[in-house]
């Protein structure tokens, strides 16, 4: 699909138990070009973003900015071509792994010569964001442009629309989907990847309702080795409502006021929880931390979470001295994708409860029947329970 020239009126030229991925670097197969989840005109619609603002989209073909390099994963879910949607995004490369964007400029060589926009993890740019003459720009929630960026885009002819996965993943990924589907014109592929998540949620939310005693207590520390200083967790938001979710206690929502922040390493020793869990990817590479994702073998990821329970102080951790330590991609949260980090986080804090829930098949699932890129790699490792040892799991095929 081409896309047509951008006319606004207003603008004028501003054991390691691993999940070891080894498939087709492609997902879904597509049937042809004239298929449902095609992009398809539109008239304008009347949408309600996360942030509660009411707002028309335009009719015809979006042309789309994004802020964060996840929402193209999302799109991934909906569109045989992602990028034929887009006139500008991020560059955020080390969010998504330099694998995944590999995969995807070799199936989709457009996305290499995108202008580059701001990052939502920096300064808004209007001028950027005006450069690339978008229909509709997508910002993630508590970031992005101010009010006042907000009307002068809308003045322009920009209708800005904000989604979430970060803040309020459980109360907005499954919303922000469905917006994007109504973006994009394919409402019905959003809905179809909702009710998968939804039917495997649920799955989860029933098994620990039945629970009886104490929750176990879990340590969560984000983006693990990242810095020489430990601990970077999950809060009451974010990563921390998983753990809520699959019947663990989060120990760090007890003193962090926020979604995510630092807490002292003594606190965590202090409380020596049940279950530790770090999360990294491939963009800890350079700091020695905890990598694994895509393009990581299970033996490389093992290696890694080795290295990350080695650090000082952690050989008195309960849950490393018992082999309840765990590694998870960083890449499967804060988007769709986080339904198999659900289900690996649930299976490590109930085992006796998940065990014939199986993460690895819903990942192949979801390659096979929704992403038109798949997810290729390991994306979580475990010690050992009865050596206390990484060891790999077989390659999936």
């Amino acid at each position: 699909m081409s896309l047509p020239p951008f006319r606004p009126h207003h603008l004028a030229g501003v054991a390691l138990v691993a999940a070891g991925l080894a498939i087709p670097v492609f997902g879904a197969t597509w049937a042809n070009a004239d298929d449902a989840s095609a992009v398809a005109p539109a008239a304008p619609t009347r949408i309600v973003d996360i942030r509660g603002r009411e707002v028309t989209l335009p009719g015809g073909d979006p042309r789309i900015v994004i802020d964060d390099g996840r929402y193209l994963l999302a799109l991934s879910l909906l569109l045989d071509d992602p990028t034929e949607v887009l006139v500008g995004w991020p560059r955020d490369i080390n969010r998504i792994g330099e694998g995944v964007y590999q995969r995807y400029v070799e199936r989709f060589p457009a996305i290499d010569a995108l202008p580059r926009v701001a990052s939502s993890a920096g300064a808004f740019s209007l001028e950027q964001t005006l450069a690339v003459e978008p229909t509709i720009a997508v910002f993630s929630l508590g970031r992005g442009p101010s009010d006042a960026q907000v009307a002068q885009l809308e003045e322009l002819g920009v209708v800005p629309v904000f989604l979430d996965f970060f803040m309020d993943p459980l109360g907005h990924v499954d919303r922000s989907l469905e917006l994007l589907g109504q973006i994009v014109g394919a409402e019905a592929e959003a809905e179809r990847f909702v009710q998968f998540r939804a039917e495997r949620r649920a799955r989860v939310i029933e098994r620990v309702a039945a629970l009886d005693g104490a929750r176990p207590e879990v340590f969560l520390e984000a983006h693990a080795g990242r810095t020489a200083e430990c601990c970077n967790s999950a809060g009451s938001g974010n990563v921390g409502v998983y753990i809520e979710l699959a019947g663990g206690h989060n120990i760090a929502a007890d003193v962090l006021p926020g979604p995510v922040g630092r807490v002292q390493f003594e606190y965590v020793l202090d409380r020596n929880p049940a279950v530790y869990i770090a999360t990294g990817g491939p963009h800890l590479a350079g700091t020695g931390g905890l990598v694994l994702g895509s393009g990581y073998a299970s033996a490389e990821a093992g290696e890694a979470l080795r290295r990350t329970v080695a650090r000082p102080g952690f050989e008195y951790l309960n849950a490393v001295m018992g082999g309840r330590a765990h590694g998870l991609s960083h890449q499967l949260l804060n988007s769709p994708l986080d339904i198999v980090a659900l289900e690996a986080i649930a299976g490590w804090i109930h085992p006796e409860v998940f065990g014939d829930v199986d993460p690895g098949e819903t990942l192949r699932r979801i390659n096979t029947d929704f992403l038109a890129v798949s997810s290729q790699g390991t994306y979580w490792v475990s010690l050992d329970q009865s050596t206390g040892d990484p060891s790999p799991s077989p390659q999936l095929p």
